[in-house]
């Protein structure tokens, strides 16, 4: 697409703008404090840091679908999701857990968009028409 636009595949509908915040790890949303959002795994490359409202960027997911769905619907309660996720290699438990909790998920961003972002950087996921735009 363009410098700034990078073509995705739309995974769970919506669109979200924010913040990314880029893990090098999978995640499991149950190993994340829901009161205020912060991973709690030890060792986890997000360790201590919050990923309430942030445009969350990961590898991959891990955990069963209790643990996830509960995670996530956990955080909901206190308004502590992530706002829209761009994930490398979605599992069938992130994407209905996402799909449940109405949470913007795309997957295959095109080339280019992982050498480009930087934590901090604000973008808009648009998982309606399958794009992703640094702003």
């Amino acid at each position: 697409m363009s410098q700034n636009k990078f073509s995705c595949f739309p995974i769970s509908e919506g669109v979200a703008e924010g913040e990314i915040l880029i893990s090098n790890d999978p995640i499991n949303f149950y190993i994340v404090e829901p009161d205020s959002g912060k991973v709690i795994e030890k060792g986890h490359s997000l360790e201590n840091m919050s990923i309430a409202d942030k445009i969350l960027v990961f590898p991959s997911d891990k955990g069963s679908s209790v643990v996830q769905m509960d995670g996530l619907y956990q955080m909901s309660r206190f308004n502590n999701m992530p706002k829209g996720i761009i994930v490398r290699y979605p599992s069938t438990v992130l994407v209905s857990s996402t799909i449940i909790m109405n949470i913007p998920m795309v997957s295959e961003v095109e080339e280019g968009f992982y050498e480009r972002i930087k934590n901090g950087d604000n973008v808009v996921l648009d998982a309606n028409n399958g794009t992703v735009t640094l702003k």
